[in-house]
């Protein structure tokens, strides 16, 4: 009943991830604006054919062959993707005849994706791009196969255990920080077992990874936490291995050792089920999961631990709670803070803790 992220927007990103050096939004200027201006600190060219009434009625075939052929002048682009909207896709638009018409020596990728594709769900039209990365060869079917189950039970954790329930849930900003990370640091030096998990994807792993980016030494040296990760930088998109590769090197260089590697930061509604296994035979006091910790079964672990997550959207907080979480943080803007870095930033959270940290110095 409120409004979730669109197809449009997954295109975006996902042909981000593919290092697309240009993507042309074939629809009125203002469509998926937010996303579009975002992208271009990522390095992504982002440019509209800028439909407007009429072109609603008679085309605008024209107007996109002229799009991609500016690019091809500005840019010189060795990719380029052409993402349909609501607009011209409920028209008929063909995106291939304007590719056929316009001389280029990019690979240009046609994404027939809008607002209500498929069944709505925003990973649809990440889906529509990967399927159109196949039939031009830009990756292997065997890995897009795989990104597309990832997309899919991605998809159902959030109908049946995050804000795609279908109920409208009421905005809320979690916990206060400054008791959680008091909660975490009174833990450490007390000698309680604690297990901080990184269950994140793409971007916003740079954000949440700061949830781990800290001295534990100076708090109980006899006590550091086991620390879980979705950090295996075998696996994904060229971008999303880089950001592991980064994330990986910020960590060792602060002394942090990852212990368990649960696989790569576009698996996170499956992760979960390693990191499980890990808690149930640790017999952890407290546990922090942060990044996706919804698609973590938490249902599942002893009553006995205590529990914290989190997560980067408000409107998740009360399901993180239904789930059974005891406490909750919420992260503002992730995807805003992380586009364009290539290194772990400073979370609200993070900065909390290492605070309380020198206060109890």
């Amino acid at each position: 009943m409120h409004p979730r992220p669109s197809p449009i927007a997954a295109s975006l990103y996902t042909l981000r991830d593919l290092n697309a050096d240009v993507v042309i939004m074939h629809g009125p200027h203002g469509c998926c604006f937010r996303t579009g201006r975002l992208l271009e600190s990522d390095g992504v060219r982002v440019l509209t054919t800028a439909m407007v009434e009429n072109d609603f009625i008679f085309g605008a075939s024209e107007k996109l062959e002229e799009a991609l052929r500016k690019a091809n002048e500005m840019f010189k682009p060795k990719l380029v993707g052409i993402v349909g909207t609501c607009a011209s896709m409920i028209i008929g638009e063909d995106l291939k005849e304007a590719i056929d018409n316009v001389e280029t020596e990019a690979i240009v990728l046609p994404v027939e994706s809008h607002g209500g594709f498929g069944e709505g769900d925003n990973t649809e039209g990440a889906i529509a791009v990967l399927e159109s990365a196949v039939k031009y060869d830009v990756i292997a079917e065997q890995e897009a196969d795989r990104q597309i189950q990832m997309l899919k039970l991605a998809t159902e954790v959030e109908k049946t255990r995050g804000m795609g329930k279908g109920e409208y849930i009421k905005p809320n900003f979690g916990d206060k920080k400054e008791e959680i990370a008091k909660i975490i640091l009174e833990a450490l030096k007390n000698g309680e077992k604690v297990g901080f998990i990184l269950n994140a994807k793409k971007e916003t792993s740079y954000l949440f990874a700061d949830v781990l980016n800290i001295d534990f030494n100076t708090i109980n040296p006899d006590n550091i936490p086991t620390i879980i990760a979705n950090l295996d930088e075998n696996i994904g998109l060229p971008r999303i291995r880089a950001h592991v590769k980064n994330i990986k090197e910020d960590l060792e260089e602060n002394g942090i050792v990852i212990d368990y590697i649960t696989g790569g930061l576009d698996e996170y509604p499956v992760t979960p089920r390693k990191a499980e296994k890990i808690l149930k035979n640790g017999k952890f006091d407290l546990i922090i999961v942060a990044g996706v910790p919804h698609a973590l079964k938490i249902e599942n672990l002893p009553e006995t631990t205590e529990t914290i997550a989190v997560t980067d959207g408000p409107r998740l907080v009360e399901p993180l709670k239904q789930l059974g979480y005891d406490h909750v943080v919420a992260e503002l803007d992730a995807h805003s803070k992380t586009l364009g870095t290539n290194q772990i930033v400073d979370s609200d959270f993070g900065m909390m803790i290492r605070t309380v940290l020198n206060w109890k110095k």
